[in-house]
């Protein structure tokens, strides 16, 4: 099977018509990204990184679905897994059984999955699951603009009493 066969399987041009409306949550980051990645250390240390995101429809519309990559290509050397890069993948679905979202992140280099569910929460689009050592994560879009926003990456070690930031990522639309 040649990539565009597999690609225009898997990519739509716009949301279905079923699910229109709601698809509006994520359906506004559809484009690609530039990220600055600051990267919270647990021994107090911070890593300063770039990156790129890019997000499209797919499954006829009814999923939006992005890969995200750090370092940015044509950036990118070494062992990937030696150097902690991340080439990844978000598959989002809207759920109307449970009028919120389905998400599943994977990511190889790093064999990071997590499966979370999103809703808007007052300006912010917030994320919640577990990690694979059963602590609370939470994801979430804020400062959102037509070309910009701030994503966060937390973690909370007390059940979601407190979160401790892990990773921020400050994006600019590129395209």
């Amino acid at each position: 099977m040649t990539a565009s066969i597999f690609l225009d399987a898997l990519c739509a041009d716009g949301p279905s018509a079923d699910r229109a409306g709601k698809m509006d949550l994520y359906g506004w980051l559809i484009g690609s990204w530039k990220l600055d990645i600051i990267r919270y250390l647990s021994d107090g240390t911070i890593r300063r990184r770039k990156g790129e995101w890019h997000f499209g429809w797919a499954l006829e519309g009814r999923a939006i679905q992005d890969v995200w990559i750090t370092p940015p290509r044509g950036a990118r050397e070494g062992d990937a897994a030696t150097n902690v890069n991340s080439y990844g993948t978000t598959l989002r679905i809207y759920d109307p059984r449970i009028d919120a979202w389905q998400i599943q992140w994977t990511d190889p280099v790093t064999q990071n999955f997590l499966t979370m569910i999103g809703r808007k929460q007052g300006n912010d689009i917030v994320q919640l699951g577990t990690n694979a050592n059963g602590q609370p994560v939470q994801w979430s879009f804020s400062d959102i603009t037509p070309d910009s926003f701030t994503w966060r990456g937390e973690t909370s070690l007390d059940q979601g009493a407190n979160w401790r930031l892990d990773v921020e990522f400050t994006c600019r639309r590129t395209g």
